[in-house]
């Protein structure tokens, strides 16, 4: 009885979290955008961004009125929130570098994926900086982990990462796999996938180290930012 619950709980977790999503773009379908993005660079992502974190963050509301519920909204342990952020830019960094050198190497770079205009680098790194970090963090870890933990203890071998956590990573990953209903099919990049499920996880370690859901939304934003500033900056040296 008590393994049917947790499945139906990471279930009913799962669908809020994977639909939140989907009903953005839903919402963000509804406009055209073309005169202020017409190569698609920044709007239509932006509004869907914001809604799904509307939504979900309206949920949360509706609970910590109802229930005692901690979402980390406070800062927590700054020492330790700090600490994460710091030395994950420093890693990431590293990664980026090394990264790079190996893709313009092997011929295999993927270029900025809209024309360098100063209106698509302004919106994609504005979209990348305040809303990409804070929407999906306050989505799969501020809500995720908070809500999977009431039902769903323990951790995983090594006892560095939660089930909670664990799982909300997983649901993560889900998150960047495209799903189309007429006719179904799938469309995902497995090493994106990887990659999400990964960086979950240590977002995921934050978020519950420090207490709070600011320092894994710095961390998720300094490595979007840095990824497409990067991107852009070689797409530049390259054209």
């Amino acid at each position: 009885m008590r393994l049917l619950k947790q499945a139906g709980w990471v279930l009913l977790i799962s669908i809020i979290l994977l639909g939140a999503p989907r009903l953005g773009g839903l919402f963000a379908d509804l406009f055209t955008y073309a005169r202020i993005d017409p190569d698609g660079a920044f709007a239509w992502v932006s509004v869907h961004h914001i809604v799904q974190a509307l939504i979900v963050f309206g949920i949360m509301v509706l609970l910590t009125r109802t229930k005692n519920i901690d979402f980390g909204f406070g800062w927590g342990d700054r020492a330790v929130g700090f600490w994460y952020v710091r030395l994950f830019t420093l890693i990431f960094i590293a990664y980026v570098a090394v990264s790079m050198i190996i893709v313009l190497t092997a011929g295999t770079f993927q270029t900025f994926p809209y024309p360098l205009t100063a209106r698509n680098i302004i919106g994609q790194m504005a979209f990348q900086l305040f809303l990409s970090g804070p929407s999906e963090e306050l989505i799969f870890r501020s809500f995720a982990i908070t809500m999977l933990a009431l039902y769903v203890k323990g951790s995983l071998p090594g006892k560095h990462v939660s089930s909670a956590n664990f799982i909300a990573a997983i649901v993560f990953g889900l998150a960047h796999v495209t799903m189309t209903l007429s006719p179904f099919a799938l469309t995902y990049h497995p090493f994106q996938v990887v990659y999400a499920i990964g960086l979950g996880i240590v977002y995921g370690i934050c978020y519950e180290k420090s207490g709070s859901v600011y320092y894994p939304m710095m961390m998720h934003s300094i490595t979007n930012v840095f990824a497409v500033g990067v991107s852009v900056i070689a797409t530049a040296m390259i054209a």
